[in-house]
Parts: structure tokens; sequence; C-alpha cells
């Protein structure tokens, strides 16, 4: 089979070294889980999952069963907990992948419950507190009425609480994010009052897991970090100004491709589709073989990539499957060199937030959006 024209390199050294950090940071008392969903946030499911696993993590965080099924067949025992929806009529899938699973719905828990009696052992289930996301969840008074259900039944073992921050990575004001907490541990003490042991409380994303020793508890759900990138400047700044900016992060992704062609487009010409881009003298144009098919998007404005250490600025829009570069001031450019999209090349670097910027979003949609065709190649 051909190899594709661009791939992405994903450093285990990087991955390992994250993980590192955050064991450090956690200490060995709190469990430490590896958000490894949506292909491990571009970085390849399977590649960065075993990595982590091999580097100390405890568990791994999937969104839904099909990706924990895509880890069991490659091999990997470590526990896992879905935390997406699992429906009711893939509760007997859950148990045969011995996987922990998100609930907020009673019928899921009765569908596991049968799932977990009919294989002989129990389903770990972590009930989902609402607490101001308004996404996932239930009140807490629904949350009590299922821990009292989820109790009676054999099958299913209530093992955790969980719920997610709003905004804890959007502003350096946490006083929502402190209040979430608070109704957060509220919970836990009715749910204790009422007699439901859990072992298994967590809510700290990277961000609080960054930010706040208390929001640790029994576990934390690291995602954007261990790839080695800040979930945003207010984190950094909010981590900075209670000098827990120490953390050492290195990025794991080098994004790469070729150059197809090298030509010289006269003055006056355009370049790319819609003819938004006129070139003002004689200008060498490299069409490279990458789009937005691949994750490249198509709304990027100033964008550049790095052929030989120096930067060649995106002209025209970028098409599905090419995006035209200026390398009029990189002379050895020819067919064939190699192109960094994202990533370093001799002293100069692209990060996933300066590619953000260029794109007006986030680094974690950067990275996501590549597309799974375009190969993940583990380097050192």
């Amino acid at each position: 089979m051909p190899e594709r024209l661009t791939w992405c390199e994903v450093s285990a050294g990087a991955l390992r070294s994250n993980v590192r950090e955050f064991r450090r940071l956690v200490g060995p008392a709190c469990r430490l889980g590896v958000v490894v969903k949506a292909n491990a946030y571009g970085h390849g499911l399977v590649l960065a999952a075993r990595t982590f696993v091999d580097a100390g993590s405890d568990l791994l965080c999937v969104n839904d069963l099909w990706e924990a099924a895509r880890l069991r067949e490659a091999g990997i025992e470590a526990p896992i907990v879905v935390l997406g929806w699992v429906p009711p009529a893939q509760a007997a899938e859950a148990a045969g992948l011995r996987v922990a699973v998100v609930a907020y719905d009673r019928d899921v828990v009765l569908a596991l419950d049968r799932a977990g009696r009919d294989a002989g052992r129990p389903i770990e289930v972590h009930l989902k507190i609402e607490t101001g996301t308004n996404r996932q969840g239930l009140g807490l008074a629904d949350v009590r009425d299922l821990a009292a259900c989820a109790a009676s039944l054999p099958g299913v073992r209530v093992a955790g609480l969980s719920t997610h921050f709003a905004d804890v990575e959007d502003t350096t004001d946490h006083a929502f994010a402190k209040s979430q907490l608070a109704r957060f541990r509220e919970a836990v003490e009715a749910l204790a009052a009422d007699g439901v042991a859990l072992d298994r409380r967590n809510l700290a994303n990277s961000a609080a897991t960054i930010l706040w020793p208390e929001a640790h508890m029994d576990a934390v759900r690291v995602g954007i970090s261990a790839y080695g990138m800040w979930p945003s400047k207010e984190t950094r700044v909010a981590a900075a100004l209670t000098q827990r900016d120490r953390l050492v992060l290195r990025p794991a992704m080098t994004w790469k491709t070729v150059i197809a062609q090298v030509k010289t487009v006269p003055a006056g010409e355009y370049v790319g589709y819609g003819r938004t881009y006129r070139t003002t003298s004689d200008t060498r144009i490299a069409v490279l073989p990458v789009g937005y098919y691949d994750g490249y998007d198509r709304g990027v404005a100033g964008a550049h990539v790095l052929i030989g250490g120096q930067r060649a600025q995106v002209r025209g829009r970028v098409c599905m499957d090419m995006v035209m570069v200026d390398v009029t001031d990189v002379p050895g450019a020819r067919a064939g060199d190699e192109v960094v999209l994202m990533g370093a090349s001799g002293d100069e670097t692209i990060t996933a937030e300066q590619f953000a910027g260029w794109a007006g979003t986030i680094n974690y949609e950067v990275t996501t959006r590549i597309a799974e065709s375009v190969p993940r190649r583990e380097v050192p």
C-alpha cells in the first residue's frame, strides 16, 4: 500500500514525560486517568493509550464503547472509563469489555445491572452530578434517587461520582468553577449520608488538575495537557499566579507533508479558488498535497508552514487536497522536500496554539480534526 503524503509524528517520549509530570503533581495516592477520546486528541488512539499505560497512567477515559473496543482489541488491559452515553442496548457489550460507565439514566443502570449479573461480575458505575455545565448529568435530588436504585442492584457497583467544569480553562476568575466544586462536595456529602460509599470521586480536568490540589480527590481526568498542550492562555496565567506553572509539558505531535511542485507565478496572476490572492511580483509557489480533507482548516488566515527551518506563507484558499505556499524566500525549495505544518523545523516552531489563532479556534480542535486517515507514526 503506497504511503500517504501527509503524516503525523507522535513522540512517545513526550507523552511519557507528560504523564510523569502529572504523576508528580497528583502524587501516588490519586488515580491518574488520561483521556484518549477523539483518537487521543488526534494523536492516535492505540499508540497514545499504550504509551500512557506504559508510562504509569492508572486508567484510560474514552467517549464510547467503540473506542473501548479498539483498545481491548489492541491488547490494552488497563481500566477504562466510558465518559459518554452507553445506550441500554449496549450494556452487554460494556460488561464484555470490562469498562466502567458514567451513568445518569435509570434505564441504563437497569440494563447494566442485567448485563453485570449475566457476566457474573458487577459493572462499575460513575454517577454524573450536574453542577452548572448543563450537559450530561442530573441534579442532586435525582442523583440521590438513582444512587439508591443502583445500590439495590447486584449487577452494578456505584463506585464514583463525577462532574465537569464549565469554564475553568476560559478565565482567570474561577468563582463559577469554585461554585461547581462546592456543589460537587455537597453531592458527595449527601450520598455519604445516604450510605453510598464512593472511592472514585473525580471532577478534575487538565486545568483543575494543574491549578487545584483540592480538586484531585480520588482520581483526575487529564486530557489536552497529557499531549503537551496547555488548556488555554488563561490557565497558564492562573498557574503562574499560584506558582503552579513549573509543570513542563512537551507537545507530542509534529504534522508533516512534502512539496509536490514548485513553479514561478508571474506578477498579477491569481492563486487558488475564488481568486482571493494575486501576486504583486514574480512569485515562487509550492504546492503541498494536503488540504481540508486531511484537517488543514480551510479558514486559516495568515498561516505559515516551515520548509528547511524557514517560514513560507499560505497563499490563496486551502483546497480539499492542496495548499499553496510562497517559497520565494526559500531558494532551495523543490519537489519532495519535507514540510512541517505544525511542529518544529530548525529554530522555528508552529504550535497548535498558533495554528488555532490562524483558524479562529482552540488547540483542542486543531489536533482532533486531523483526519484519522493521516498516519500517526511513533517516534522517540
